[in-house]
């Protein structure tokens, strides 16, 4: 999506008539809300694929060679990441745009690290334990899982971007909170997501 076409989404998020009640969600949050449970059955799938035939082929490298280390500290700035977009939201509520930016920008370095992490991660299984897509069943779920889950967090970071390259040329203000909110959500979950993701893999799959 284009800058403009961003614009346009906030534009339009940011002009939603007044809830009938303080608890009322507009429609656009009832559509993110409805785009976000059909990623809750997504990896629902994608985890109970990995729970049902992890330990099932011996045939190749197994899940001890998972480093945990590694993913404890990239799991560390992924859910500090989820504490700076709240900051960032909040501060852009009551109209602090430059403390947005600084939070917003710290939400996104976070994000690029667990990612890097991520990779680093994979170039060891790959090339040192030589654990690849089709190397067995493990590798297969593993890969699928852990990389939709990388895939989700990139898409994660583009939107963050954009918003965050709108800010840079003074096109986000208060009002476009509400459009500010939604796109937190979706961190939100990648976040949430990952915890059952590191439970189930590195901590249970184990």
């Amino acid at each position: 999506m284009s800058e403009a076409g961003f614009v346009q989404q906030l534009d339009v998020a940011a002009a939603r008539p007044n809830s009938p009640s303080p608890t009322a969600l507009s429609a656009t949050e009832w559509g993110m809300l409805s785009f976000l449970l059909s990623e809750v059955a997504f990896f629902s799938t994608l985890i109970v694929t990995y729970l049902a035939y992890v330990g099932k082929d011996r045939s190749g490298p197994t899940p001890a060679i998972l480093s945990l280390p590694l993913v404890i500290g990239t799991t560390i700035c992924l859910l500090s990441s989820s504490g700076t977009v709240h900051l960032a939201e909040r501060a852009l509520r009551r109209g602090a745009v430059q403390t947005f930016a600084l939070c917003w920008s710290l939400t996104i370095l976070l994000g690029v690290i667990f990612l890097l992490g991520t990779a680093y991660e994979w170039y060891g299984l790959i090339f040192r334990d030589h654990l690849t897509i089709s190397a067995n069943l493990f590798g297969t779920t593993y890969y699928t899982l852990v990389g939709f889950h990388a895939f989700h967090v990139t898409c994660g970071l583009i939107a963050l971007s954009i918003v965050l390259a709108l800010v840079l040329r003074r096109q986000v203000s208060p009002r476009h909170a509400i459009a500010v909110e939604l796109t937190s959500w979706y961190w939100h979950f990648v976040d949430v997501v990952w915890v059952v993701v590191f439970t189930v893999v590195y901590l249970v799959g184990r």
